[in-house]
């Protein structure tokens, strides 16, 4: 393996974040106090409670997902799509590194940059309510996971695009919608019967409540139908990047 190229990719990327500090981590955790302000005080005066938890307690692990799941996509996806834009991405092509370490470099990078980034809103929920992680090290199971699944379906969606409007298609349409609706700021059981069915279909109700278990030891669905959800979708990103490497799609676009 070609490790001083995955390190190039890997300090390049994350130097990009060092020079963009405001946009990459303050403007995400503003966005989350707000998130927590506004839900916490709007909601939780009318929601006291939920499965034994406050309800401001209870929303921090949705509104730590949420930001996690945006930004592994956006990173990811940004990371890989400017070089293609710019055309700097022949100078990658023709250096002596695989497409595994193209990956690694990419992906590491931008899950690297959402797990810091969770960690200071986990901390900055810190200072709104007294926190309590029942399980820390599911809880940086899962937080490492997600990052780099998602950081996987960003790289998929960053070779996938061949324009800044397609680039932002998926995370506008149907990642944050799906966040939104995987039971960030609720539980799936406060839904009628039919919603509960339908809303198990979405994966993101697999992540927030293998999350938020590890925070309460509470969960909509078990802990091991989360993490094996987890895996199997993680295995259908790197299933479709080995076809986009093999068949070299529109990666020199």
């Amino acid at each position: 393996m070609n490790l001083r190229a995955v390190r190039a990719i890997y300090v390049f990327e994350m130097s990009r974040t060092i020079r963009t500090l405001g946009q990459s981590i303050v403007s995400p955790v503003i966005s989350t106090s707000l998130y927590f302000v506004v839900f916490g005080a709007a909601m939780g005066s009318r929601i006291t409670q939920i499965e034994g938890v406050a309800y401001g307690l209870f929303i921090v692990p949705g509104l730590i997902m949420l930001m996690l799941l945006t930004q592994s996509v956006a990173n990811a996806s940004f990371g890989i799509y400017f070089p293609r834009f710019t055309g700097t991405i022949y100078e990658l092509l023709s250096a002596p590194i695989s497409p595994f370490e193209i990956v690694l470099g990419y992906v590491g990078a931008a899950a690297t940059k959402s797990i810091v980034l969770g960690l200071i809103i986990l901390a900055t929920a810190g200072l709104f309510v007294p926190l309590h992680i029942a399980h820390p090290a599911w809880m940086a199971a899962f937080l490492v996971l997600t990052a780099v699944t998602f950081s996987l379906l960003g790289f998929v969606i960053g070779i996938w695009a061949d324009g800044f409007e397609k680039l932002q298609l998926v995370p506008l349409l149907i990642v944050t919608p799906l966040t939104f609706l995987g039971g960030s700021f609720y539980s799936i059981d406060m839904l009628p019967p039919f919603w509960q069915k339908v809303t198990l279909f979405n994966p993101v109700v697999y992540l927030v409540s293998g999350f938020r278990w590890s925070f309460y030891g509470v969960a909509d669905v078990s802990v091991a139908t989360s993490l094996a959800m987890t895996l199997v979708f993680m295995g259908i990103c790197l299933a479709i990047l080995a076809w986009m490497f093999r068949t070299g799609y529109r990666l020199k676009a």
